[in-house]
């Protein structure tokens, strides 16, 4: 059992704070609180469950999206919310290290800010504040063992066009598989989006889920981002998954309270 923290929370965070969840939060959760403008504060104090206040799918079909449409006919039902892969008092979200296990491997592990899980339905979200949607840090040093020659000789391929658990292109349309030489590939510039994307998936499929996949953004964010998640959306290749696709202002979040 990990020990209770000892340093106090930011006061960025306004309830809460003696959840079991921020014992078990990655430094890395915690040092985005002490930040202007966090982010991951910001979600907390968005999503977190107050007593006698659930979350419910019907309440998400009344907020307007940027983009996307309502959340559809399903079957209303309460949504448990895991922050970073635990929920509120700290237990692991059910299959998640055993799916970044089979799509990550060893390497460093996606972080989904916010699942949303249901009796029928699993809502996977990622947050920005000011930051952008990630793009594939080897390939930005230059060291994507696709396109550069010159990458370290272990890095013979990469496991999101290899490792068939791992593969984006199960779930995008991103063309041919990239080579030396060739510009920004799709896979570099929507990598943060795709892996969210495969890690939901895997989830939905291990709980038979139907899965919805969110981006949660501040409202003047959203030209900043808009052509990014437009191509993105457009390369998704399920057309039911494609109608479960949103991008949702932060001031129109459907809060618990």
């Amino acid at each position: 059992m990990k020990p209770r923290r000892k340093t106090p929370l930011p006061r960025a965070i306004l309830a809460g704070e003696l959840e079991g969840a921020f014992d078990r939060l990655p430094e890395t959760v915690i040092a985005n609180l002490r930040r202007p403008h966090s982010e991951n504060a910001r979600l907390w104090n968005s999503f977190y469950p107050r007593p006698g206040d659930a979350l419910r799918l019907s309440s998400l079909s009344d907020v307007k999206p940027l983009w996307g449409s309502g959340a559809g006919t399903f079957t209303d039902e309460s949504l448990e919310p895991h922050f970073w892969g635990f929920s509120v008092a700290g237990e692991p979200l059910p299959g998640l290290e055993q799916v970044l296990d089979e799509v990550d491997g060893p390497g460093p592990r996606t972080e989904i800010d916010l699942v949303l899980l249901g009796r029928s339905n699993l809502i996977v979200i990622e947050a920005k504040n000011l930051s952008t949607l990630g793009r594939c840090g080897r390939h930005q040093r230059r060291v994507c063992p696709e396109v550069h020659v010159s990458a370290d000789h272990w890095l013979d391929h990469c496991r999101y066009w290899d490792v068939p658990a791992a593969r984006f292109d199960r779930l995008l349309d991103l063309g041919p598989r990239p080579g030396p030489g060739v510009p920004a590939p799709a896979c570099a510039r929507h990598y943060q989006l795709a892996r969210t994307l495969v890690v939901g998936d895997a989830l939905a499929r291990r709980q038979a889920l139907r899965l919805h996949v969110w981006v949660l953004l501040p409202h003047e964010r959203w030209p900043t981002h808009e052509r990014t998640w437009l191509d993105v959306a457009e390369r998704v290749r399920d057309g039911e998954l494609w109608r479960r696709l949103r991008v949702v202002a932060w001031d129109e979040s459907p809060t618990p309270h």
